[in-house]
């Protein structure tokens, strides 16, 4: 279980100083699906950036199976995210100099993993091991990302905002690509949106407006990515 109590971040100084989180607290139980939905300032990428433990909170405690990352060094901090968390972003951020294989073989090295080339078949890329990214479309290349993130085995996966930069049909294949990983290897989701329609894909949703939560609910049934609306 991940507990997030009572997080304030603010970025600035002085009087520029401007307060992003105010007084967080949530709990997010494993194996659940988790979108974080809000509109651009929201403060949900700052949110997730603060769980995943890619930032610091200026005050507050995360707290990972009872044991709070915020006291953690950055050596710490650092060996803690190679082993327990993956990242899927709106920016692909694959090596262009580097193949399918390699991109994904380098997720695979952080967690001495070996079996790697199974993800790359489960995302339906079997067929473009030595492809370069300038070589795939975008959702192949999310596509990548995915198996590079998930190469390493982690316990949560973390994405912000995956299907930003793709078409309605692309985006819609990788949705489902994420769900049926997620069955077969049952990590948690957490995931920032600003679309509703992708809210209806998870089984908890909290919604932020202004730094704060304003509703957490739950989703009685959980749509597919081809049956939500876009």
């Amino acid at each position: 279980m991940i507990e997030v109590k009572d997080i304030i971040k603010s970025y600035g100084n002085g009087e520029s100083r401007f307060q992003v989180l105010k007084d967080i607290s949530l709990a997010i139980q494993d194996g659940d699906f988790v979108v974080i939905l809000g509109a651009s300032g929201s403060g949900k990428s700052t949110l997730l950036n603060v769980i995943s433990g890619l930032e610091r909170p200026d005050s507050g405690k995360v707290l990972y199976d009872s044991t709070d990352i915020t006291d953690f060094s950055d050596n710490e901090l650092t060996a803690f995210r190679k082993a327990t968390v993956g990242f899927i972003f709106q920016q692909y951020y694959l090596l262009p100099n580097m193949d399918v294989d390699k991109n994904v073989k380098m997720g695979a090295d952080l967690a001495d993993s070996k079996d790697y080339k199974t993800v790359i078949e489960a995302v339906g890329l079997g067929e473009k091991l030595h492809k370069y990214p300038s070589e795939l479309s975008g959702g192949e290349q999310q596509r990548v990302s995915v198996a590079r993130a998930l190469a390493k085995k982690p316990k949560v996966l973390f994405l912000d905002e995956p299907t930003g930069a793709l078409d309605e049909q692309t985006g819609r294949q990788v949705l489902e690509y994420i769900c049926k990983l997620k069955n077969r290897y049952g990590f948690t989701i957490v995931m920032v949106t600003h679309n509703l329609n992708i809210a209806e894909m998870a089984k908890t949703v909290i919604k932020m407006n202004s730094g704060k939560i304003s509703d957490i609910y739950t989703n009685e049934t959980q749509k597919t990515a081809y049956e939500i609306g876009w």
